[in-house]
């Protein structure tokens, strides 16, 4: 999923456990309750994305990487390389 564009998709509950989503466009994209463990958000913009429930501890991110407003990724547990 490399640089895909998933701005506004429908990913409530999807599981996208250690998915490469380098580069993707998630921007105002439903993922409440979705499983993002281990997937790599480096570079992919999620504003606007709905993160509530989200299992995103040990997700992998850039400085790059873009965050709803309010959002702390720290606090979620993802990492920065």
């Amino acid at each position: 999923l490399t640089g895909a564009d998933l701005s506004h998709a429908d990913l409530y509950r999807a599981d996208l456990t250690g998915a490469d989503l380098t580069g993707a466009n998630l921007s105002g994209a439903d993922l409440f309750g979705a499983d993002l463990y281990k997937a790599d958000l480096s570079h992919a913009d999620l504003w606007g994305a709905d993160l509530t429930q989200a299992a995103i501890w040990g997700a992998k991110a850039s400085q790059n990487t873009i965050w709803p407003e309010g959002f702390d990724p720290v606090v979620a547990g993802v990492s920065f390389d």
